[in-house]
């Protein structure tokens, strides 16, 4: 095989077959089927050099159909369908009269050949690699080569107009963020693109082959594709739109190969582990809130690194300046997260940074603000506080072991504070308060409601909260207004967020549950804010679970192994969440109080009763707005089914659940939950 290029995740433009001996057989009839399950046999070339069929992808409920060497041990792949989306166990791949057919096991179509005024008379599994649909009269009116993934092989010819599509990762087949174009004006072209509208950025390497003396002679064709390959490496450090070669974030510098190396810097990592050319996220969130209680110097301090930038990512350049002043300058400025200092210059930059690259020709420092690990948090008087909250007059609610009062604390300027007075009688009050202060005080996440400061004295202990203007998600979802579909789907992916941030990217692994509307707060803008940290159980990082001695949470959001002798995981939050993005979207409590009939009081029933029966449009039957954006309810309501699973190991991801919900994967058809009334 041809050296590949690893950057993109593309496939060699070359693969050399082991044969080129024409055949005569290898029709596929009308009415041939695949199904992918373990036992599926593909559709052989004469030859059997190729083969096309379901391949069964790590997670082993997924398959991808696709073409590959089916004499190379590791069954390289050549070819994908459905734009390398994979398809669940038992799907099904029909040849009829119209072309290919891809259908889920319930019969939902997933993707097809393509419409043609001409009928099918047999697919042909060419030796070249090329899978064909064919007329009564030999004509080919469809072919894999036609529609190329990311590979060429030899005798296909890419077209003005061609393109591939690097793999999201070498495991993940789904379309990548670079592209390999031959343009309309004859130039080969690599560029970036944005992953979910598909706009291409400016290209990162052009071949020149467009010759405007001679339309004809422009372009290239087959076998001259090859010679691109040393040209490739050699041009990803070039100025590249979106993140560049690597991820966002990230630095990209070249190997002895001229190969580009993606690496985040100290205080990111990858956003998935799995994807090494992927985009870094910061390991805190960085607000122009953080200096009302205190200074930036006691809240931040730069990480050096020598011969590194982001060209690409500056707002401001400031000169002539002293590398003193551009680190205050970077430092007081809440937008700034890095600075760059070279000869005279300071040029500052805010996330996320793109065009990453570590070179000697920089010459330059880069200057990485991070958040201090301290948590900053102010010590109250209970004095402050009673007179703060003018005698602890104005309940807000009652949260978990105390009462939620509004104060005003004068600090420069007037802030609104919610105050949580602990109750002295419940016991674990101590450690539940020094779990908060210890621990939330360090947490620092948009969707998180922030801890700004507590009070010891006695038997007084009291923490004290940024002020949510918006109250809870129970008082906004259950009113009398339903809220938009639009207000409910985010709101509901900012809590995946912030979850996602309390089990993968706080210092310190947190268990919240107890996920519910009465603990989901919103703020001026309606953003989602996950408060009451009272019943977290806390995880340190090499630990993978706690014990059940004491069941926490709230009946209706419970998972089943708070009642078993099981391990209790961050797939209790999961759970919970799953119960709270299906009220979300049903407008309906997890329960009922009082009688609605047709097996509607428990809210999870109700679902798994309407997706066993395949009428999910049940749940949303008297909302219009829902009902005319199905594809966003229907998303959303087989994430919540994903969540609900009885089995925690069957449940994804909080990292899973916010791609899914964010549309950077599929959502694949879940089983059935069976979980029942008794359950909760």
């Amino acid at each position: 095989m041809a050296y590949a290029l690893p950057h993109l995740l593309l496939s060699s433009l070359f693969l050399l077959p082991f044969s080129a001996v024409a055949q005569t057989k290898g029709n596929v009839t009308i009415g041939a089927s695949l199904t992918a399950n373990d036992k599926s046999t593909p559709w052989l070339s004469t030859s059997e050099d190729f083969a096309f069929g379901f391949q069964q992808l790590q997670d082993k409920s997924l398959f991808l159909l696709c073409i590959w060497y089916h004499r190379v041990p590791d069954k390289n792949i050549v070819w994908y369908a459905n734009e390398g989306n994979a398809v669940p166990r038992e799907s099904k791949l029909v040849l009829a009269n119209g072309g290919l057919v891809l259908s889920d096991s319930r019969g939902k179509e997933l993707w097809n050949s393509g419409s043609t005024a001409d009928e099918v008379a047999y697919g042909f599994m060419n030796d070249t690699g090329n899978f064909v649909l064919v007329r009564s009269d030999s004509v080919n009116i469809w072919e894999s080569f036609k529609d190329p993934s990311d590979t060429m092989l030899p005798t296909q010819i890419m077209e003005s107009g061609g393109v591939l599509f690097s793999r999201q990762t070498e495991t993940n087949f789904s379309r990548g963020r670079f592209q390999f174009r031959l343009l309309l004006d004859g130039n080969l072209v690599l560029n970036t693109r944005d992953v979910l509208t598909n706009l291409a950025y400016d290209a990162y390497y052009i071949s020149g082959t467009y010759d405007p003396s001679d339309s004809l002679n422009s372009g290239y064709q087959d076998g001259l594709l090859s010679g691109l390959s040393q040209k490739i490496y050699v041009s990803t450090l070039a100025g590249v739109e979106g993140s560049g070669a690597c991820g966002y974030n990230s630095v990209c510098s070249l190997d002895d190969y001229r190969r580009p190396t993606c690496e985040c810097p100290q205080g990111f990592s990858l956003l998935d582990p799995d994807d090494k050319y992927g985009h870094c996220k910061p390991s805190f969130s960085q607000s122009c809130d953080d200096d009302e209680l205190s200074s930036a110097e006691d809240i931040y301090d730069f990480l050096e690194l020598l011969d590194t930038d982001w060209p690409t990512s500056d707002y401001e350049q400031m000169k002539p300046y002293n590398e003193e002043g551009c680190r205050k300058s970077c430092l007081q400025d809440c937008f700034c997260a890095v600075a760059i200092f070279r000869g005279e210059s300071c040029w500052k930059k805010k996330l996320p940074l793109s065009n990453g690259r570590k070179d000697t020709g920089v010459n330059g420092k880069a200057l990485i603000k991070f958040r201090k690990a301290e948590s900053n948090l102010r010590c109250f008087t209970y004095k402050e506080l009673l007179e703060a909250t003018n005698g602890f007059t104005e309940e807000l609610g009652r949260g978990s072991f105390g009462i939620v009062y509004k104060g005003v604390i004068q600090m420069g300027s007037t802030n609104v504070v919610a105050v949580k007075k602990l109750d002295s009688l419940v016991r674990d009050t101590e450690k539940e308060f020094k779990t908060e202060v210890n621990v939330i005080g360090q947490t620092h996440h948009k969707n998180l409601v922030r801890l700004l400061g507590f009070c010891e004295e006695g038997r007084h202990k009291m923490l004290v909260y940024e002020f949510m203007s918006n109250g809870t998600l129970a008082s906004f979802l259950f009113g009398d207004l339903r809220p938009s579909l639009n207000q409910r789907t985010e709101i509901a992916l900012g809590i995946a967020r912030g979850l996602l941030y309390l089990h993968e990217e706080c210092g310190t692994q947190i268990i919240h549950c107890d996920i519910k509307p009465q603990n989901i707060l919103l703020d001026d803008y309606y953003n989602a804010r996950i408060s009451d940290f009272g019943l977290a159980k806390l995880l340190m990082i090499n630990q993978s679970h706690t014990s059940t001695a004491t069941i926490r949470g709230t009946k209706g959001y419970f998972a089943p192994e708070w009642f078993r002798s099981t391990p209790i995981t961050v797939k209790v939050d999961v759970y919970s969440f799953g119960v709270l993005l299906l009220e979300i979207i049903c407008c309906r409590r997890s329960l009922e109080n009082h009688e609605i009939g047709e097996g509607r009081e428990i809210l999870i029933d109700w679902v798994c009763n309407c997706f066993q029966a395949g009428r999910l449009g049940d749940l949303v039957e008297n909302d219009m707005e829902a009902l005319n954006d199905w594809r966003t309810v229907e998303k959303s309501l087989l994430v919540g089914i994903w969540c609900i699973q009885e089995d925690p190991s069957s449940r994804p991801t909080i990292r899973r659940v916010t791609q899914m919900l964010e549309g950077v994967v599929e959502v694949t058809m879940p089983p059935y939950p069976w979980l029942s009334s008794t359950t909760n």
